[in-house]
C-alpha cells in the first residue's frame, strides 16, 4: 500500500507546483500544433452502462476504450477530475529519460484553445496538479462544485490529451526548471542514495532509473521524440477518468460523452512494456561519498508485483518493522542510539517492486555498527515468528487508511491513479481485504521469501568533506582532431599469393637440419611478417605411462622464465620484439608457434631455443601456475560444458588410466593438479625433452637459408634422451549410452551426440563424408541443423556436428552438438535425431550440394591462404609423409561427388541406433519451473 513515508515523500510523484505557483502573467498564444492534433469523431449518443462497481465508485467504459470512473460525494463543495495517463518512466527508451516528467510539465504549457492554462485554472479558483511516477502520470484539478466547472475541466481535459503544443520553445524555458528541480534533488544525499541503490537493484528494468531522469538526456531530448511520445501514449485507450465530489453523474457522463467521447481510438496498437527484472543472484552493494553531514543506509529487496497476494503481508511486514515506535527497526537502532532514525517503506508497482529500510547515522555513531544492526535485524526477522499484537497493530494502522481515505473523496480520486496504474483501481479494494485476512504466520513467510541477502541491494551514504573523483574531460572533436592526418609510411603490401594445392607444392622447400623435417615457404607478406610451427615429439607408449600430470606442468612451466630471464622479462623481450609466441608440452612432445617480422625472427628464434633448451622451472612460477589451474579447473565443476564434454569422451575412449591418451575425470584432474611435484615436472623434462624427433614449418617473409641454418646451430645438439615411437590411437566404443547430469542453477544446457567411426582420411568415402557432414552441421547457419534446430524452432544459439577420421590410424568420430535451455531437451533431441535421419534415408538435393560443395572448396582454400595455418599443414604433413597433393586429390574427389553418393556415404558409417548421447543441465530445476503455476496477469 502506497503509505506516506519518508522515502515515499522523497521519490514518489514529481509534483509540478502549487496553484499560486501556476498563476503567471499571460502567455503568448501560439498557433496550432497540427502534426498533434488527433481526429475527433461525432459524439456518441446516449450515454454508456455502467461497466463495473465497488462500493459506490462506478466505472464505464466508452467506445474509444476511456476508462471512467464516477464517485459521487455530495457532502464535498467541490469537484475532483483526475486523468491518469498509463504512461511513466517504465515507458522510456534510451536517451529519454525523464521524458515522461518533462511531457508532464509541457503540458501546462497550453492548447490551441486554451493558450494559458495556469490563467484559466487560476481564475476558476482550482487547486490543479500533475504527478508523475514510475508507472503513470495523471494531472488533476479540484473546482468549486458547478456544473460550469465540471463542462470546463472535462472540455479541457480532453482537449490537453490530444491537442498540447508540446512546441520547441517551451521545451526551451522548461526543461531549464526541471533540470532546477533535478539539481534541488543533487542536494540530498539520502535522495541520490536511493537512485543508486535502485539503479543497482534494477539492472535491466527501468524501475532503476528516477523518474527526474539524467541530466544528459534533459538537455539534449530532440522536441521530436517528445511528441512522439505524447502521440504514442496519450490516447483514450491508454488512460482513466476519474470524477468525484458534488456532481450529478448522468450530467457528468453526458459531458464526458461531449468530450472525450467525441475523441478516437488511434488505430496503432499501444506499446506493451515486457522488461523482466531477473532475479537477484548476489548481494550488492553501493558506496555513496558526497558532501554531508549525516551518515545514511538504504537497503532494498525485491518483492513480487503490486497485484500479488504476498503484497498484503508485505505491506503489514513493512509496518511491524519500519513503525516508530514499536516496529524492529526503532527498538534495534533508535532506542540503542545505533541510529538517528530508522523507517520501512514499499513500491507497490505494476511489476515487481521492493520493500526499502533506512536508517541516519549521525556522527559519532557507528555507521558499520548500525548496517549490522539493520541487516540482522531485517534478514533474521522469520526467525523471530512475528505475534499476532504485531500483526493487529499494523493492520489497524493500515485499514484506518483505508477508511480515512474512502472518506476524502478528492484524495480517493487521486489516490485510484495508483491502483488503476498497478492493474486495476478495484485492487484497492481488494488488496484491503486481503490486509484484513493477514496473519502473522503470512507475514513470518513473506519475510523468509524475500527478506534474504543474495536478494539484497545495500547503500551507504559517507559523508566525505573533500570528494575525490575521476571528472571526465571535455568531449573531443574527432573530425578537428583527424583533419589533415596523414599517418606513417605505407606498410609492406607484399605479393598476391594462390593458395592453390600445386603453387605451394611449386613454392616449398622441404629439408632436414639438426635430424629434424622442415618445409620452407618464403613469399612476400604485409608487414614482412612470418610463421614458424616446431613440432617436438619424444617417447613410447611405456616410458611415458602414468606420467601426463608430471609432463603437463612442464609444458606450462616452459614460459614462466628461463635461466637469463624471469617470466616477465621474457614477455617484456618477445613485446619489444613485435613476435606472438606460444610454447606447449604433452606427454609425448612439445609445440611452439611464432609470429614476427622478418628483421626481428633470428632473435626471436633465439629466445625460442632459450625456452626449451634452459626453463628455470621456479618454484614460486610453479606454485602460482598451481593455484591458476587449481582455479580454472574448480570453477568448471557445476559447468553443463564442461561436464558434458568429460563425460562423452569418457563414454567413447578406450584408453586405461595412466595410458597418455587417457580421458580424467574433473576430479581426476584436481587430484593430480595438487598432487605433481615441481620435481617431478623437472624430472620429466630431464628425460625427454630434446630436438631428436620433428618438424618446422615457416610460411612468409623470412630467409630460407639463414633459417635453415639457425635451426641447425639452436637445435643441433640437443637430443632427447628417450627413443621416440609413436603411439597408436585405438578404436573407440561402440555400443550405445546415454548419459544425463544434473548441473543445478544453470540456464543453458549441453547436447551431445556421437559415434566412433572406423576410418582414416584416405578412405575413399572420406571426401563425401567431409561434405555430407557439412551439409547436415557445417557453414553459416546454413546447414540442416542449423534450419531446423535455430532457425526454425528456435531451440539453439550454437548447433552443429563435425566429422574426423585420423592420418595414420583408422580411428573418427561423427558427433552433434547445440547449446540450449534444459526445459527444451526433449524437443532438441527429436529435431536433431529427425534431421540426421532425414539425411541418412532422403539425402540432399543437387543444388543444395552444389552450392554447399563450393562453400566447403573456398573455406579449405582461405584456409590455406592464412600463413599461420599453411605453417601448421605443412609441420603436419612432415609427420604424415604427404605433401599437398593429398588435398589437390580430395578436392578433385569431392568436386565429382553426386547427392546419392554422398547419402550411400553417410548411411555407411552413420546411425542414430549407435550414437552416445549426453545432456548435461538443471532439468530438474527446469521441471520444477514448468511444474509452477502461471501468475494470472491483473485486468486492464
Amino acid at each position: 500500500m502506497l503509505l506516506p513515508s519518508r522515502f515515499r515523500l522523497l521519490v514518489a510523484a514529481l509534483l509540478v507546483a502549487s496553484a499560486p505557483a501556476l498563476a503567471k502573467g499571460p502567455t503568448p498564444s501560439a498557433p496550432p500544433a497540427k502534426a498533434l492534433s488527433q481526429p475527433r469523431g461525432k459524439a456518441q449518443a446516449g450515454t454508456p452502462a455502467p461497466f463495473t462497481s465497488v462500493e459506490g465508485i462506478t466505472e464505464y467504459r466508452l467506445d474509444n476504450r476511456l476508462r471512467v470512473l464516477l464517485f459521487p460525494d455530495p457532502t464535498r463543495s467541490t469537484v475532483t477530475v483526475n486523468v491518469t495517463y498509463f504512461v511513466g518512466s517504465r515507458h522510456e527508451g534510451y536517451g529519454e529519460t525523464g521524458m515522461a516528467h518533462l511531457l508532464e510539465h509541457l503540458l501546462f504549457k497550453g492548447t490551441p484553445t486554451t493558450p494559458n492554462v495556469p490563467q484559466a485554472l487560476t481564475q476558476r479558483g482550482a487547486r490543479p496538479n500533475g504527478t508523475t511516477w514510475l508507472d503513470r502520470t495523471n494531472y488533476y484539478e479540484t473546482l468549486p462544485a458547478s456544473d460550469e466547472n465540471l463542462r470546463w475541466a472535462l472540455s479541457f481535459e480532453a482537449d490537453r490529451m490530444v491537442n498540447s503544443f508540446i512546441a520547441r520553445k517551451d521545451l526551451d524555458s522548461e526543461m531549464t526548471v526541471v533540470r532546477n528541480e533535478l539539481e534541488k534533488g543533487e542536494n540530498d544525499p539520502s535522495r541520490i542514495l536511493f537512485q543508486r541503490v535502485m539503479s543497482t537493484a534494477f539492472l535491466w528494468h527501468n524501475y532503476g532509473k528516477s523518474t527526474i531522469g539524467s541530466r544528459a538526456d534533459l538537455e539534449n531530448v530532440p522536441i521530436e521524440r517528445l511528441q512522439a511520445f505524447y502521440r504514442k501514449y496519450y490516447r483514450p485507450d491508454n488512460a482513466m477518468l476519474v470524477i468525484a465530489g458534488a456532481f450529478e453523474p448522468q450530467k457528468a457522463l453526458a459531458e464526458v460523452q461531449k468530450t472525450f467521447g467525441r475523441l478516437r481510438k488511434p488505430a496503432e496498437p499501444l506499446p506493451v512494456t515486457y522488461t523482466e527484472e531477473p532475479t537477484q543472484d548476489g548481494e550488492r552493494n553501493v558506496t555513496l561519498r558526497r558532501v554531508g553531514d549525516v551518515s545514511a543506509l538504504s537497503a532494498v529487496y525485491h518483492v513480487p508485483e503490486g497485484a500479488h497476494p504476498d503484497f498484503a503481508a508485505s505491506d503489514v511486514l513493512t509496518h511491524t518493522l519500519g513503525n516508530a515506535p514499536s516496529g524492529r527497526l526503532y527498538k534495534a537502532l533508535v532506542e540503542t542510539k545505533k541510529a538517528s532514525s530508522a523507517s520501512a517503506s514499499n513500491f507497490q508497482l505494476h511489476d515487481p517492486g521492493v520493500l526499502v529500510f533506512s536508517a541516519e547515522v549521525r556522527e559519532g555513531q557507528s555507521l558499520d555498527a548500525a548496517r549490522d544492526a539493520l541487516l540482522k535485524t531485517v534478514e533474521e526477522a522469520a526467525r523471530t515468528p512475528f505475534t499476532r499484537d504485531e500483526v493487529d497493530r499494523a493492520k489497524t494502522a493500515l485499514l484506518k487508511y483505508v477508511e480515512l481515505m474512502l472518506n476524502d473523496s478528492e484524495s480517493a480520486a487521486i489516490q485510484l491513479s495508483e491502483w488503476a496504474a498497478i492493474g486495476d483501481w478495484r485492487l484497492f479494494f481488494l488488496h484491503r481485504d486481503r490486509i484484513e485476512a493477514v496473519t502473522a504466520a503470512d507475514v513470518t513467510r513473506v519475510a523468509e521469501s524475500y527478506l534474504k541477502p543474495s536478494n539484497r541491494t545495500l547503500g551507504q551514504f559517507i559523508p566525505t568533506a573533500k570528494p575525490d573523483r575521476s571528472e571526465m574531460p571535455a568531449r573531443v572533436g574527432v573530425a578537428a582532431m583527424l583533419e589533415g592526418y596523414k599517418g606513417r609510411g605505407e606498410v609492406a603490401v607484399g605479393e598476391a599469393f594462390d593458395p592453390s594445392p600445386a603453387n605451394i607444392e611449386k613454392r616449398v622447400q622441404r629439408s632436414q637440419a639438426a635430424g629434424l623435417k622442415l618445409a620452407l615457404l618464403p613469399k612476400k607478406t604485409r608487414g614482412e611478417m612470418a610463421n614458424v610451427t616446431f613440432n617436438l615429439r619424444w617417447g613410447t607408449e611405456k616410458a611415458v605411462w602414468g606420467r601426463g600430470n608430471a609432463a603437463e606442468y612442464a609444458g606450462m612451466m616452459l614460459m614462466r622464465g628461463t635461466k637469463k630471464h624471469s617470466r616477465q622479462e621474457l614477455r617484456d623481450a618477445f613485446d619489444k620484439l613485435k613476435a606472438r609466441v606460444g610454447v606447449d608440452g604433452s606427454a609425448t612432445g612439445a609445440g611452439v608457434w611464432i609470429e614476427a617480422p622478418r628483421q626481428n625472427l633470428p632473435e626471436v628464434m633465439k629466445l625460442v631455443a632459450e625456452v626449451l633448451r634452459e626453463p628455470a622451472f621456479d618454484a614460486k612460477e610453479f606454485a602460482l601456475l598451481q593455484e591458476e589451474r587449481l582455479a580454472a579447473l574448480e570453477a568448471q565443476r557445476s559447468e553443463p560444458g564442461t561436464q558434458g564434454r568429460i563425460a562423452f569422451s569418457r563414454a567413447l575412449s578406450p584408453y586405461p588410466q595412466g595410458h597418455p591418451y587417457y580421458a580424467k575425470t574433473l576430479e581426476e584432474s584436481l587430484a593430480s593438479v595438487k598432487d605433481t611435484t615441481l620435481e617431478q615436472a623437472q624430472a620429466f623434462y630431464r628425460e625427454f625433452y630434446g630436438a631428436s624427433q620433428g618438424e618446422l614449418a615457416a610460411v612468409g617473409d623470412f630467409d630460407a637459408e639463414a633459417l635453415q641454418k639457425q635451426v641447425s646451430e639452436l637445435f643441433g645438439g640437443w637430443k632427447s634422451p628417450a627413443p621416440y615411437a609413436r603411439i597408436p590411437a585405438q578404436p573407440y566404443k561402440t555400443g550405445t549410452q546415454a548419459l544425463v547430469l544434473e548441473t543445478p542453477d544453470k540456464a543453458n544446457a549441453l547436447f551431445l551426440a556421437g559415434q566412433g567411426l572406423g576410418l582414416r582420411d584416405d578412405n575413399p568415402d572420406y571426401p563425401a563424408l567431409v561434405l555430407g557432414n557439412f551439409l547436415l552441421g557445417g557453414g553459416f547457419l546454413n546447414s540442416r541443423l542449423a534450419t531446423r534446430v535455430r532457425q526454425q524452432d528456435g531451440l539453439s544459439y550454437n548447433v552443429g556436428s563435425s566429422l574426423s577420421a585420423g592420418s595414420l590410424d583408422a580411428v573418427g568420430s561423427f558427433s552433434t552438438y547445440a547449446i540450449y535451455a534444459p526445459q527444451n531437451a526433449g524437443r532438441l533431441e527429436t529435431a536433431v535425431r529427425e534431421e540426421l535421419e532425414k539425411v541418412l534415408r532422403k539425402g540432399f538435393t543437387a543444388e543444395e550440394l552444389e552450392k554447399a560443395r563450393a562453400g566447403l572448396l573456398e573455406y579449405r582454400r582461405t584456409g590455406r591462404a592464412d600463413d599461420g595455418g599453411l605453417a601448421r599443414t605443412l609441420a603436419t604433413y612432415l609427420y604424415y609423409g604427404r605433401t599437398l597433393e593429398f588435398d589437390a586429390a580430395f578436392e578433385k574427389r569431392m568436386s565429382e561427388l553426386e547427392p546419392e553418393e554422398v547419402r550411400t556415404a553417410l548411411s555407411r558409417h552413420l546411425d542414430w541406433k549407435k550414437v552416445t548421447v549426453v545432456k548435461a543441465g538443471d532439468f530438474a530445476g527446469a521441471e520444477k519451473k514448468a511444474k509452477a503455476p502461471v501468475p494470472t496477469p491483473p485486468a486492464p
